[in-house]
């Protein structure tokens, strides 16, 4: 957040303030999912780009490896991935029907 608000080249940005109706496949319902940030850069080209991004462990973003027993870690690995990609699909619809992009970042992108 110190980044966000030191950086002269995103003019806007917030926390958790966007929100996106979805549903969930594991139980079939209409949940809300907040979205960590949503954010409005000046690009080098001189472009105004709208991003939503979430923050996610990388071993969240690929579904957990196939185990000979399903353990309840495994099974609840492999719901939490489910449900993921439910919200990432609906954000992504959501943030292409305003012109924005979706992205979904790791410990590889932020360098931790």
């Amino acid at each position: 957040m110190v980044f966000c608000d030191s950086n002269p080249n995103i003019l806007q940005w917030g926390s958790e303030e966007v929100v996106i109706p979805y549903r969930s496949p594991v139980d079939g319902r209409i949940h809300r999912y907040f979205v960590d940030f949503n954010i409005k850069i000046h690009t080098k080209s001189g472009e105004v780009k709208k991003y939503l991004i979430e923050i996610k462990p990388k071993k969240q973003t690929v579904p957990p490896p196939e185990s000979k027993k399903k353990t309840k870690t495994y099974r609840n690995n492999t719901l939490t991935y489910i449900k993921n990609r439910a919200k990432w699909e609906a954000a992504k619809d959501w943030a292409e029907d305003r012109q924005m992009d979706f992205m979904i970042l790791t410990e590889d992108h932020l360098g931790v």
